[in-house]
C-alpha cells in the first residue's frame, strides 16, 4: 500500500511539471509573437570594415586613416543566427498635404540642419534591411549633403537662393527649391569653446559601435581643439559624475587619456547627467563664446528624469543660460531616435547619427564649424504663394519644423540653429494655376464671411519668401523679404544643387512609400544623382547612387 502511494505521488508530480512547462512555453511563444525582432547577420566583412566602411573613400584618407576598433565578436547559435529583441523608437510622421493656396497662402517652418536621419538610413541598408517609415526624415537626407550655393557678400549671416523647375516624379508640377548658405568662417577666427563632453557609459553602451566608437570620435574633436578651448568630461550610468574638470585644448594628451579610460556598465541616469553637464557649462561659461554640451548616446535612458516630456521641460529651462546642446546618436537595437531628436530640437542644438568612424570624422572633423558653432538662431522661414500662379502646394519633409503662421513674428518661439557654413534646403512642390488638381480637398462655403478674395493678378512673383533670425546673443529677431520671380527653367538646364536634392527627396519618397510618390522610381533617382554628382571631392554622393542601388534591389524581394 506504501509503495501504491508513493507511486501514485510521483506520477501526480509528473504531470504537474509537464504542465508548467507546457504553460511557459505557450507564454515564450506568445512574447515572441508581440516583440518584433531583428536578426543579426554574421558579418561577412573584417572587422575593420564594420566602422569604416570603403566608401566613401576620400572620406578616410588622412590624419584618421589608421584608427581602428575591435568589434564585439559575434558567436553563431545552433541556427546560425544571434537574435536581439529591438526596441528602437521612430515617432510616426504625418506627411505634409498640399493645400490651396487661396484658403493656405501662408506656410510657415523652422529650418533644421540634423542629419541623422540619411546615417540612419544609411545604416539600415548596409545590414540589408529597407528602414522603417518614421526614420525617413527627408529633410535630413537632403541636408545631409553640402551644395554650391553663394556666400553671403552682406552683414546678413547667410545668403538665400531659389530656383524653379518642373518637378521630376510629376512632370505637371513644379519643383521650387529654397537653400540657404551659412558664412563660412575660419576656425582660427571661431570664438572660445567651452565644450562638456556628456558621455553615456552605461551598459547598453558596451556594444563595439557605441562607447568604443565615440571614444574614437571624441579624440577626433579633441585633435581640433586650440589652446584657449576647455573641454569637461561628465559621464553617466546609474549615477552621473564629474570625470575630467574643465582642462584646457592645450592638454590633449590629459583629455584623450581621461576618454580612453571610459568604461561601460549599469543603468542609465541619462536625466541626472543631463544636470551636471549644464552645471559644469555655466561654470566655465565664456562670455561670447560658443558654451555647448556635447552628448553621446544611444537615447535609452531608464531611471531618474527620464521620460521625454521631463527632459524637455529641463532642457528648455537650462537653454536660457546660453548653453547649447548637441546630441550624437550611437548603436542599433535600443536606438532611441525619437528622445534624441527632442533633445536637440529643444537644447538649440543639432543631431546627427554616428554609425562608423567615417561619420564620425565628417561631423566633427570636416564639417566642424557647422556642427559647433551657431552664427545664427531660431531661424524661421515664411512662405506667401501667390495663387494667381499657385494653385496648391505642399512642402517635402519638414513635418516636425512646422509653425503656425503667428509663431513667425513670435521672438519666444523657439526655433532652428544654422552653424558656420551649413546650407539648408527645402522643396516645395507646387500644383500651377491651370493645372488639373487631385490632391487638395474643398469645404463648404463660410457662412457668416465672404468667401472671395481679391487676387493681385498683374504680379510676376510666384511668392515672397520672409526670414526671421537671431544672433547668437541676442533674443531679438531679425527680418529678411525675398520676392521669387515665377522664371522656370528645364530640369535639364537646372544646376546640380536643384537635380541632386530633388533626387534625394525623391528617394525618401520611395522609401517611405510616400502616397505622394506618383511617378517617383529608382531608376529616376539614379539618374538625376548621376547627373549630378558635380565635383564630389569626400565621394558621398557617389555613395548615395550605391544606397539607391542597394535599396531598389531590396524593394524588389
Amino acid at each position: 500500500m506504501k509503495r501504491l502511494v508513493i507511486a501514485v505521488t510521483a506520477m501526480l508530480l509528473i504531470t504537474l511539471v509537464a504542465c508548467d512547462q507546457q504553460k511557459r512555453s505557450q507564454n515564450t511563444k506568445s512574447q515572441e509573437m508581440t516583440i518584433q525582432k531583428i536578426e543579426m547577420r554574421k558579418p561577412s566583412s573584417t572587422s575593420d570594415e564594420i566602422l569604416s566602411r570603403t566608401i566613401p573613400v576620400e572620406a578616410n584618407k588622412g590624419l584618421y586613416d589608421n584608427i581602428s576598433i575591435e568589434p564585439q565578436k559575434l558567436t553563431d547559435t545552433e541556427t546560425g543566427k544571434n537574435e536581439v529583441y529591438n526596441t528602437e523608437d521612430y515617432d510616426n510622421i504625418v506627411e505634409n498635404r498640399f493645400l490651396a493656396a487661396t484658403q493656405n497662402p501662408l506656410s510657415t517652418f523652422s529650418i533644421d540642419v540634423d542629419k541623422a536621419a540619411y546615417a540612419n538610413v544609411r545604416r539600415y541598408l548596409d545590414n540589408g534591411t529597407l528602414p522603417p517609415a518614421g526614420s525617413v526624415r527627408i529633410e535630413e537626407m537632403v541636408n545631409y549633403f553640402k551644395y554650391d550655393y553663394p556666400q553671403p557678400d552682406n552683414d546678413v549671416p547667410f545668403s538665400v537662393n531659389t530656383e524653379i523647375s518642373s518637378c521630376p516624379w510629376n512632370s505637371q508640377h513644379q519643383l521650387i527649391q529654397i537653400g540657404l548658405q551659412g558664412k563660412e568662417i575660419a576656425t582660427g577666427n571661431l570664438p572660445l569653446s567651452n565644450l562638456v563632453f556628456l558621455v553615456d557609459v552605461s551598459g547598453s553602451m558596451e556594444d563595439y559601435n557605441k562607447l568604443p566608437l565615440v571614444k574614437a570620435s571624441m579624440n577626433m574633436l579633441v585633435d581640433k581643439l586650440r589652446e584657449n578651448d576647455r573641454v569637461a568630461i561628465v559621464v553617466y550610468a546609474g549615477n552621473a559624475g564629474l570625470v575630467l574638470p574643465a582642462t584646457s585644448g592645450n592638454s590633449k594628451t590629459k583629455i584623450k587619456e581621461a576618454i580612453d579610460n571610459l568604461e561601460a556598465g549599469g543603468s542609465t541616469a541619462g536625466g541626472e547627467g543631463i544636470r551636471l553637464a549644464y552645471k559644469t557649462a555655466k561654470e566655465n561659461f565664456i562670455k561670447n563664446g560658443n558654451n555647448r554640451i556635447i552628448l553621446a548616446t544611444d537615447g535609452d535612458f531608464n531611471i531618474g528624469a527620464s521620460s521625454d516630456d521631463e527632459l524637455v521641460r529641463m532642457i528648455e529651462q537650462e537653454r536660457k543660460s546660453g548653453v547649447f546642446l548637441s546630441v550624437l546618436g550611437f548603436g542599433m537595437g535600443n536606438y532611441k531616435d525619437n528622445k534624441m531628436q527632442q533633445l536637440a530640437d529643444k537644447g538649440n542644438g543639432n543631431h546627427s547619427y554616428i554609425d562608423n568612424i567615417s561619420e564620425a570624422k565628417k561631423v566633427l572633423v570636416n564639417e566642424f564649424g557647422g556642427t559647433l558653432f551657431t552664427i545664427a538662431k531660431d531661424v524661421k522661414i515664411q512662405v506667401e504663394f501667390n495663387p494667381s500662379k499657385v494653385l496648391a502646394y505642399r512642402l517635402v519633409g519638414y513635418e516636425n519644423r512646422m509653425l503656425a503662421a503667428e509663431d513667425f513674428n513670435d521672438d519666444m518661439k523657439d526655433a532652428g540653429e544654422l552653424g558656420s557654413g551649413h546650407t539648408v534646403t527645402a522643396l516645395y512642390e507646387v500644383i500651377p494655376v491651370g493645372v488639373k488638381d487631385e490632391f487638395t480637398k474643398t469645404v463648404d462655403p463660410l457662412k457668416y464671411q465672404v468667401n472671395d478674395r481679391k487676387i493681385a493678378v498683374n504680379s510676376n512673383e510666384i511668392m515672397t519668401i520672409k526670414l526671421r533670425y537671431k544672433k547668437p546673443d541676442s533674443d531679438v529677431s531679425r527680418l529678411i523679404n525675398h520676392p521669387v520671380i515665377d522664371n522656370a527653367t528645364d530640369l535639364k538646364n537646372t544646376t546640380d544643387n536643384f537635380r541632386f536634392s530633388a533626387a534625394v527627396a525623391e528617394f525618401g519618397l520611395l522609401l517611405r512609400n510616400s502616397e505622394y510618390k506618383q511617378q517617383s522610381s529608382f531608376n529616376q533617382v539614379i539618374s538625376l544623382a548621376k547627373s549630378s554628382k558635380g565635383f564630389d571631392e569626400e565621394g558621398y554622393r557617389a555613395e548615395f547612387i550605391k544606397l539607391v542601388q542597394s535599396a531598389m534591389s531590396l524593394a524588389r524581394k
